[in-house]
């Protein structure tokens, strides 16, 4: 490794435990690298940088943005929710359920764990405090569950992974089912006895009748249809990835018109806000590109997968080391800093291990996600704290259970690869 290489990295971890932004920090790493390296010719660094991002299928990430922020205009979210609540309004925990229901729901069409957590905070959080549920709580829950909608298509963790790892988003769309939907319903089951042991009640005691889940499901059919829509129009190649963003756009567009609810002024923010969220995640994968080229230079992926592969014998050893180096790096930086620059690195030695990739890929962005809800840079935990004014010893506390859950979850993940290829496998 050269001292050009040395400083780089040094350069890279001083910047982003610094809190430096993700993409600062790792052109200001790549720069340095640059500038110590004789007879590099400088305009790499724009080149590789450019390049980057020059991807149809990053197309896909402004479109399901911009579907994710103009649903709650769109008077979506409310119609999602109102079904939610009559689906698990008999189940301990009342509102609490509805918490983890509405971030499986969601998933389907926001795509982003911080978007999910932060209108659960604003909307859910204060009916679960009137409720008697305590604030903590409530808080620790709605950053929890907001970890199940990157794993629902469209995640744009999907599509970031796919895009560095050169892996079909579309299967990386499908393979995000079960295990979302696992993840809801062991989370609903841990609500459940958490509730019972703290006296949380249900909202109703008597089942619902028909006609009273017809009316929400009624109002709700529609916004569900989407992730039908997304799924169906990729695997039966009606459409591909940036086209069903599109896809996606226009349909909640419809809906808004439809309902009556989308004014103009509603479109014009909603484009402005997927602007800037846009800018800030392709400056990442611009800055990622460029980080690659790097690594791909010096020939450190190959160099890493020797140090592993002779060390490390087995797969599942592999898969734990990396699950494991995942959490404990999810502890000190941002998931996108970790995902530009561990990727290009570790799966190339998952493929040299023989494991299929969409099981890797689902592994790691699963523990990569887990990340934002740890301590002491988890974005989710402090963006909720945020909003709901939660201490943050109170969250790191209440969440205890949650943390056993997530990672007994990880394991699951790692050594029953049915989980993440069989519905894969199924439509493919």
């Amino acid at each position: 490794m050269t001292i050009a290489v040395i400083a780089m990295l040094c350069v890279l971890f001083v910047l982003l435990f610094a809190k430096v932004p993700v993409f600062l920090a790792v052109f200001g790493a790549a720069a340095v690298y640059f500038l110590l390296t004789p007879g590099l010719n400088a305009a790499i660094f724009a080149q590789q940088a450019i390049t980057g991002t020059e991807s149809i299928p990053l197309l896909a990430i402004p479109f399901f943005v911009a579907a994710g922020v103009l649903m709650n205009n769109a008077g979506v979210t409310q119609r999602i929710m109102n079904l939610a609540i009559v689906l698990t309004g008999r189940l301990r925990g009342g509102l609490a359920q509805v918490n983890v229901v509405l971030s499986l729901m969601m998933g389907g069409l926001s795509g982003s764990a911080l978007a999910d957590a932060a209108m659960q905070s604003k909307i859910l959080v204060p009916a679960m405090v009137k409720q008697g549920i305590s604030r903590t709580f409530s808080s620790v829950l709605t950053a929890a569950s907001s970890i199940i909608t990157p794993l629902i298509p469209p995640g744009i963790g999907l599509i970031i992974y796919g895009s560095i790892a050169h892996v079909s988003i579309g299967k990386l769309f499908v393979a995000g089912i079960v295990p979302g939907a696992l993840l809801a319903v062991i989370m609903m089951f841990l609500v459940s006895r958490i509730s019972k042991r703290r006296g949380y009640e249900p909202l109703r005691t008597n089942r619902p009748k028909a006609r009273e889940i017809a009316g929400p499901l009624r109002h709700a059919v529609l916004p569900l249809c989407l992730p039908v829509i997304i799924i169906g129009g990729i695997r039966f190649g009606i459409f591909t990835t940036t086209e069903a963003g599109a896809v996606a756009v226009v349909y909640v567009v419809l809906l808004g018109l439809f309902y009556r609810k989308l004014k103009a002024r509603d479109l014009l923010g909603g484009l402005k806000e997927t602007i800037v969220t846009t800018a800030s995640i392709l400056l990442i994968i611009a800055a990622a590109a460029t980080f690659s080229w790097i690594l791909t230079r010096e020939m450190i992926p190959q160099q890493f997968s020797q140090l592993i592969v002779g060390s490390i014998h087995n797969e599942w050893l592999f898969l734990l080391a990396v699950g494991a180096f995942l959490l404990i790096v999810g502890m000190f930086i941002e998931g996108n800093a970790t995902m530009i620059v561990l990727v290009p690195l570790f799966a190339p030695i998952a493929a040299t291990f023989g494991l299929d990739p969409i099981h890797f890929a689902m592994v790691f962005i699963f523990a990569n996600t887990v990340g934002a809800f740890t301590p002491p840079v988890g974005t989710l935990m402090f963006v909720v704290n945020s909003i709901t004014k939660t201490k943050t010893a109170d969250f790191i506390r209440e969440a205890v259970p949650f943390y056993a859950l997530f990672g007994g979850f990880l394991l699951l993940l790692m050594f029953v690869p049915l989980l993440s290829t069989g519905l894969v496998n199924l439509l493919y």
